[in-house]
């Protein structure tokens, strides 16, 4: 028989009230910036895709790419590289059983974000 006492129970916690943490915004960022880096290697495809038809192809492309737009998506791409592999790093360590107190969770999540912006950067000065 279906249960008739719907209105006693507890509702789960709404996004009104519900704080986001850091360990749940970095995961949801190491998904976003894999789903980023898919949608960024169909720029690096038509690029070498161009480069190897004809200088009319190329032109329009490469263009783009050594735009300041380029730039830009290319920063960004730089970024969600490193962010990326650093998430999955975390993940390598967690899945050995270690740093998986919440404490060493939230500094492991900030680190993320602190190391991806400066290997970024040291990555665009380098090259």
């Amino acid at each position: 028989m279906a249960d008739v006492n719907r209105g006693n129970r507890p509702l789960s916690p709404h996004l009104q009230i519900y704080r986001p943490q850091m360990t749940s915004m970095s995961s949801i960022m190491v998904r976003m910036t894999g789903i980023a880096l898919f949608l960024l290697a169909f720029f690096v495809v038509w690029w070498l895709l161009a480069a190897s038809t004809s200088e009319a192809a190329f032109v329009p492309i490469d263009w783009l790419m050594r735009s300041f737009i380029g730039d830009l998506v290319l920063f960004g791409g730089t970024w969600a590289l490193w962010y990326h592999m650093l998430g999955r790093l975390r993940h390598v360590i967690w899945d050995f059983g270690y740093c998986l107190d919440l404490e060493t969770a939230i500094k492991l999540g900030q680190l993320m974000f602190i190391l991806a912006t400066a290997l970024a950067l040291l990555t665009i000065v380098i090259v």
